[in-house]
């Protein structure tokens, strides 16, 4: 291809281009992905990729019950960080 230029550059320089023919289409294609998107009934029009905040009862793995000993070590923990 080029003679000033090894074999091996060469083919460093085709998997180079490759990558970033990829990189520029896998872009366009979440760009146009994007534009298309609508968000979620209740979400914050300007920040669509941010889901709506679901409820506590969604999901019984989504809520933990903390026994005495655990809220007390949380609200010391709550109380020592720094307030700006």
């Amino acid at each position: 291809m080029f003679p000033s230029i090894s074999l091996a550059q060469e083919i460093g320089l085709a998997v180079l281009l490759v990558a970033t023919l990829v990189w520029v289409v896998g872009l366009g294609h979440m760009l146009w992905d994007s534009r298309f998107h609508h968000p979620q009934p209740g979400a914050f029009e300007g920040l669509w990729v941010i889901p709506a905040q679901r409820g506590s009862a969604a999901h019984p793995m989504e809520s933990v019950e903390l026994s005495e000993a655990e809220q007390q070590a949380f609200a010391d923990v709550v109380r020592s960080l720094p307030l700006r």
